[in-house]
């Protein structure tokens, strides 16, 4: 017997939940590109398996649990989408299918427990740098704590860098081209906060003035593609009041957060608050889209030549379909060689908190990316989000001289500075 989905009993989000459904058609030019396919090589762990295996739960031929094992393997890398011929949003689909899974799925004590733990904490600045200390001193002792904890602990640096000052405006230096509002966010601000100090330097150099809201909240990324929904909306809604109206843009220089906001039209389906989220959406750009579009001011040379090695991250590359912008700032920098690394498309295996839950198939897709960037033999790696980052940093531990790795704007800043 045939079933068919019933949309109404879907509500708001029925769109993005049948989509995908009833977009893809199978093709499978999705396969090569699927990091988990190409781990695991099971169908079902492919994005037309999941598609497949999320319409027969829609349909009600399949239990959720099921279903859980494959879509919890996801990366959410959106490497599909780019493949697609299709058209299928892929994301769309899987973030509003976690929401319906995590709303009706059994919680073992142990993955409820570790979920609160980082949703507590990673998305609040001052909680996160007290955490990373407590799992600084307790890492001595990782054989002895429970072994969802301990791939957290491998990631953790082994020191943390001092906080940067950032001033409620940062002027722009000469004749004023524009005026936006900064995004600062969560756990960039303990991990590497000379990042949002580089963005400033950059966009004050290219004659942006800067506003930094001081009470703005974590966009909702985290929670929203783990499918945690009213604790995205929660913060989500305090990132949008505190943006000012008198902005032309909301810069991001996280891809995560960049892709959480582009999906506010899901998250806020059916909310009374919807349009304002939207449009605080479109309005919202990442820091090398936004130079790109108003022209960079062309930087000095660089003190001494660098072989550059750009590694897109999915969720800047895939889910916001951004991979030129970042490109052509790079190249714009005299004395510095752009360098391409074999498989750009595969993710490096970062993916929120996916190191944390499956630290295996993360630690392989880390040491396969690391590989592929260190083949072209950089001086510098560049990047454009903070997740790649830290994954990326673990994987070169092993190397004697590993380069540094380095967001974008931070090499545009050094050569602004030069």
């Amino acid at each position: 017997m045939q079933h068919a989905i019933d949309k109404a009993s879907l509500g708001p989000k029925s769109k993005a939940l049948t989509q995908g459904v009833e977009a893809c058609v199978h093709c499978g030019f999705c396969l090569p590109t699927c990091p988990t396919y190409d781990e695991m090589g099971e169908e079902i762990n492919s994005p037309r398996g999941r598609i497949f295996l999320i319409k027969e739960v829609l349909e009600g031929s399949v239990p959720m649990e099921d279903a859980l094992g494959p879509i919890d393997n996801c990366l959410g890398c959106d490497a599909c989408i780019t493949a697609c011929p299709s058209g299928v949003e892929y994301d769309h689909l899987i973030t509003a299918f976690r929401a319906k899974a995590e709303s009706e799925r059994s919680q073992p004590l142990g993955r409820k427990l570790m979920r609160s733990m980082i949703l507590n904490t990673l998305p609040y600045p001052n909680r996160a740098k007290w955490a990373f200390r407590a799992g600084g001193l307790v890492r001595p002792f990782k054989g002895l704590m429970p072994k969802s904890i301990q791939p957290a602990l491998d990631l953790l640096p082994p020191t943390l860098p001092k906080a940067e000052y950032l001033p409620e405006i940062y002027p722009a230096k000469g004749p004023r081209r524009g005026r936006v509002a900064l995004l600062t966010g969560c756990v960039q601000q303990v991990l590497a906060p000379e990042i949002n100090r580089a963005t400033l330097e950059v966009l004050s150099a290219n004659g942006v003035e800067t506003v930094i809201p001081k009470d703005q909240a974590c966009c909702g990324a985290l929670a929203l593609h783990t499918g945690a929904e009213k604790r995205a909306l929660k913060t989500a809604r305090q990132l949008i009041r505190s943006i000012p109206d008198d902005v032309d843009a909301l810069i991001t220089n996280a891809a995560g957060c960049g892709s959480g906001i582009n999906e506010y039209s899901i998250l806020f389906a059916g909310e009374p608050d919807e349009a304002e989220a939207i449009a605080l959406a479109d309005k919202t750009k990442d820091i090398s889209s936004y130079l790109d579009e108003i022209g960079l001011i062309q930087p000095p040379p660089l003190a001494e030549s660098m072989n550059v090695v750009y590694h897109d991250a999915c969720h800047l590359a895939h889910a916001q379909g951004e991979r030129s912008a970042p490109r052509n700032i790079l190249t714009a920098i005299p004395n510095l060689t752009l360098l391409e690394p074999p498989d750009w498309e595969i993710c490096c295996g970062s993916a929120g908190i996916y190191n944390i839950e499956k630290p295996d198939v993360a630690r392989a897709l880390g040491e396969k990316k690391v590989t592929n960037l260190m083949s072209t033999e950089p001086d510098a790696v560049a990047l454009g989000n903070i997740g790649c980052m830290t994954q990326i940093q673990k994987h070169l531990e092993s190397y004697e001289k590993a380069p540094p790795v380095l967001h974008t704007v931070q090499i545009l800043a050094k050569a602004y500075s030069d």
